[in-house]
């Protein structure tokens, strides 16, 4: 066996045991064809597991990330696996509405929309197309139907031009000064469920994405980066030191995580990582309690 396979030999395997130990049986639902799940579709029996849309549009990216494509699998496979959640991968923003429609104009004939799901996964990357009916209902999605979001790495940099877009996720992206770089990552709230399995300080090697739009008063920080510990850079624009790489907020009835981590392809097979994504969108679903209750303190 390679020294690559036997990495990721291990790397399922831990996948595997951590989701049997940190899943509880209520949220193990039958498996596909067994009262619903994956392949449920027309004229199937009504679901019963929780289905994500993981969604991806990157036609616009200035810097193509090859993590995303692993990391859309690893959130699939992490609901397949744990039976957690139903995934629908998606990198066509013409299903984020209400009322999907297919190239042609007509009505989309089945597949996921924000009518059917109940949580989105974004990995999507600078100006993303929707039109403004489909900006409303993704708003909407959240804000008024209480679904979930969470988002990761790329997420701050989509929508520029969309301010309420950054309401949305709670802050803009604002470079990353360093590029890839060990650090210090400081566990500010280690009873959130995404953060609850990581020790108070560790030691990460990741693109640190810097943000800016952002105040204590609107998200709840779990994670940020120690910046007492980083060499100085011209590029770091805040100084207060303050460099958050994880929150939660509720926005309106919905709940959103956003986690700037996860650049290169082989981070998504961090235990740590993937698990904190996991139980993000697990507290996004409603399946977990956390307090996302905004903390000026550090």
């Amino acid at each position: 066996m390679t020294r690559h396979r036997a990495r990721a030999a291990l790397a399922a395997a831990a996948l595997l045991f951590a989701l049997l130990f940190t899943t509880s049986a209520a949220e193990r639902q039958p498996p596909a064809g067994r009262g619903g799940g994956r392949g449920a579709g027309r004229g199937s029996v009504p679901r019963q597991r929780k289905a994500v849309l993981a969604w991806a549009d990157t036609r616009n990216g200035i810097a193509q990330h090859d993590s995303v494509s692993h990391a859309l699998a690893v959130i699939e496979r992490l609901g397949y696996e744990s039976g957690a959640y139903d995934t629908y991968i998606r990198t066509d923003s013409n299903i984020i509405s209400k009322h999907p429609t297919m190239t042609d104009g007509k009505p989309a004939s089945g597949g996921p929309s924000l009518a059917n799901v109940d949580a989105i996964f974004f990995l999507g990357h600078r100006e993303v197309p929707l039109d403004a009916q489909q900006k409303t209902d993704l708003l909407a999605f959240v804000k008024d139907d209480g679904k979930g979001f969470v988002a990761a790495h790329t997420a701050t940099t989509a929508f520029e031009s969309w301010p309420e877009f950054g309401e949305l996720i709670g802050a803009r992206y604002d470079g990353h000064p360093w590029n890839t770089v060990y650090g210090t990552v400081i566990n500010e709230d280690p009873s959130f469920p995404a953060t609850r399995h990581l020790p108070p300080a560790f030691a990460f090697t990741d693109e640190f994405y810097q943000a800016r739009e952002f105040t204590r008063d609107k998200i709840r920080v779990l994670l940020r980066l120690d910046v007492s510990k980083m060499p100085l850079n011209p590029e770091l624009h805040r100084t207060d030191g303050d460099f958050p790489l994880a929150w939660a907020r509720m926005y309106g009835k919905g709940r959103v995580f956003y986690s700037s981590l996860g650049h290169a392809a082989g981070t998504w097979d961090n235990p740590d990582v993937y698990r904190m994504y996991f139980e993000a969108l697990k507290w996004s679903l409603g399946l977990t309690d956390g307090d996302a209750t905004p903390r000026s303190v550090k």
